[in-house]
């Protein structure tokens, strides 16, 4: 149980989980840099003393490896766990009362803590130009805070028990931010403080929002929690923390006690300004769009303020562990909220949105003369309207069988999948739909489309173990490569736009469709993209290309493929995982900069013990 964030950095240097870099080191890209190598490496968290261009420490990889936040939360995990199964399932509570006493006792302490003027936080009063401005990847259009915590209050019940805690990113600077009196805001109207903001905007105010920065590691991971319905982000940092989340007021802005840095400020209604480009989860550059901007009130840091950040980028990456980390602390829950659902799995190799596997129940069969999805279907449409995983363009739904299957086994499942599917019936698409604002493989922002890829039943194919002789030597596609049993990636030429893509698809669906009998009943899925050996080196290239960059109701084929009743069906699903010139580009990192921080991992450098891949 920590006070700060810097008593939970001395701990895990205490127990061997940090290292401090002594070296002076750039804010610009240099930290990210050196904080993606740790990290792949599996290093510990990092505490830089000497940030270039600021009197500020900063550090990293503080949830960079599961062992390590499950150390940080080590003595309020099991109650805060079971809080929230109480919460999921309250009539646990009436079957089991005294058990559950001390539930309650630990809901109620750990109530948010009005502290009058109690004010560490506003020891120094400070400007944006003296924070550390951390700019990540090459591209991106300033200096961003990738873990703010940020808080706003809902204009027609105001009061911290009403409040929102969101981790939404800030631009610092660049574009066309005026310094230390501007900073960009990136979220959806439908998140916790849009739907705050549009309040606001109907009564003609300004929306007040604070931005708190560091504090104990708990808040960071609250800001970030789908909570169950009547538990407060700030109750539930006082519960994993162990101790109550300390505010004050400031200006009537609301204000952290323990947190080390609070930027305050108001959102005006329609003032907008590029935000933008940023790194983003997908492993791609999430582009500049009009966000809102917040115009600066106050800068403030406590005594000894850090600077925590991290790196956001082609997963896995530290938000990864965030993603774990939930899943283990609310278990079951999405049982609970989608009846017949016994597992979901976003994949986070696919960037996590884009992809998700699903297992539910069958219990339609009895009624069936033989064994198709029935019941999953309705699963599946609840799953695509619920929450974050409403931001999915694949879905790959089975329902057990006979014998457990598990959605975290990716090969196994996929061809489970694969091996039942029947290609005419059970492939399912929603056009014209939404998808996740960073993914840029869509018709626009926030604009894609999504499909169903359902399975039950008797296994109906078996898959391809090596390439099969339809697809070689053809004219338009290149260097098949088995990617899994039943997946094949083929190399074409690059993509132009659609209209070509769909006269060169017919060609090669037409060639294939000539080659009947040459092994491609095995074949169910063919990946057609850039760079086959690329993509059919690792799983997690497979699964980031082809979820990445494809938009289903576009990117989709198929030989031999018709219509009936308006449902689309085929002999071999074809995705087209190239490249489009609509998409954002990929991150690549800058090779100068790489060169620069080699120092740190040479003999005799901070992070000489660190052994790299």
């Amino acid at each position: 149980m920590y006070n700060s964030l810097e008593e939970c950095l001395l701990d895990l240097e205490k127990h061997g989980h940090l290292i401090r870099v002594k070296e002076e080191v750039d804010p610009h890209l240099e930290m990210a840099a050196i904080h993606l190598r740790v990290y792949e490496a599996g290093g510990p968290a990092l505490l830089f003393e000497n940030v270039k261009g600021t009197r500020f420490r900063a550090a990293s990889n503080i949830f960079g490896t599961m062992d390590r936040s499950r150390f940080i939360f080590r003595h309020t995990w099991d109650s805060t766990q079971n809080l929230i199964a109480l919460r999921n399932d309250p009539m646990q509570a009436l079957k089991h009362p005294f058990a559950n006493v001390k539930n309650g006792l630990a809901a109620y302490k750990a109530l948010p803590n009005k502290r009058g003027n109690s004010l560490p936080v506003a020891a120094e009063q400070i400007q944006i130009s003296d924070l550390p401005l951390i700019q990540h990847w090459p591209m991106d259009g300033g200096a961003f805070v990738t873990l703010p915590l940020v808080y706003s209050e809902d204009p027609d019940k105001p009061g911290i028990m009403n409040a929102n805690l969101g981790m939404y990113r800030i631009q610092l600077t660049g574009n066309d931010y005026e310094l230390n009196r501007e900073i960009g805001l990136h979220y959806q109207i439908h998140r916790g403080i849009g739907v705050h903001q549009s309040k606001a905007n109907r009564e003609g105010k300004p929306l007040k929002v604070s931005i708190f920065v560091g504090g104990p590691p708990a808040h960071t991971l609250a800001a970030v929690m789908p909570l169950p319905e009547g538990l407060s982000e700030m109750t539930f940092a006082g519960l994993l923390a162990g101790r109550r989340f300390n505010y004050s007021y400031l200006d009537g802005h609301a204000m952290s006690n323990d947190a080390d840095f609070v930027i305050t400020g108001e959102i005006f209604a329609d003032e907008t300004k590029p935000e933008g480009p940023f790194g983003d989860h997908l492993g791609y550059y999430s582009l500049a769009h009009p966000f809102p901007v917040l115009k600066v009130h106050g800068v403030y840091a406590r005594p000894r303020a850090i600077w925590p950040f991290t790196v956001v980028g082609r997963p896995p990456q530290e938000d990864t562990v965030f993603g774990e980390l939930i899943h283990e602390l609310t278990g079951d829950a999405v049982k609970q909220e989608i009846p017949g659902v016994k597992e979901v799995h976003a994949v986070d190799a696919a960037g996590v949105h884009p992809l998700l596997f699903a297992i539910g129940s069958e219990r339609y069969t009895p009624y069936q003369k033989v064994k198709q999805p029935a019941e999953i279907l309705t699963i599946a449409n609840r799953i695509l309207g619920t929450g974050q995983v409403s931001l999915a363009k694949y879905l790959f739904i089975t329902a057990e069988d006979g014998y457990p299957l598990d959605t975290h086994k990716e090969v196994e499942f996929i061809g489970h999948i694969l091996e039942r599917m029947d290609l005419r019936r059970d492939i399912h698409f929603q056009t014209n739909t939404t998808i996740d604002t960073l993914d840029y493989s869509g018709t626009g922002l926030n604009t894609g489309s999504k499909v169903i890829l359902a399975a039950y039943g008797d296994k109906r194919r078996e898959l391809c173990r090596e390439v099969p002789e339809a697809l070689k030597g053809l004219r338009t596609l290149h260097e098949p490569r088995l990617v899994m049993p039943g997946v094949i990636a083929v190399q074409s030429q690059p993509f132009t736009d659609y209209a070509a893509a769909r006269q060169e698809l017919a060609d090669v669906c037409a060639s294939l469709e000539a080659r009947e009998g040459l092994g491609l009943e095995g074949v169910p899925l063919i990946i057609l993209c850039d760079d086959s050996a690329m993509v059919s080196d690792t799983l997690s290239n497979f699964l980031w290309v082809t979820f990445t960059r494809s938009n289903p109701s576009h990117d989709m084929y198929g030989t031999n493929s018709s219509y009936e009743f308006k449902h689309w069906g085929c002999d071999n699903m074809i995705i087209d995982a190239r490249i489009k010139p609509h998409q954002a580009p990929p991150l690549v990192p800058d090779a100068d900069v790489e060169r620069r921080v080699d120092r740190l991992f040479a003999s005799g450098g901070s992070l000489s013990s660190i052994k790299l891949s």
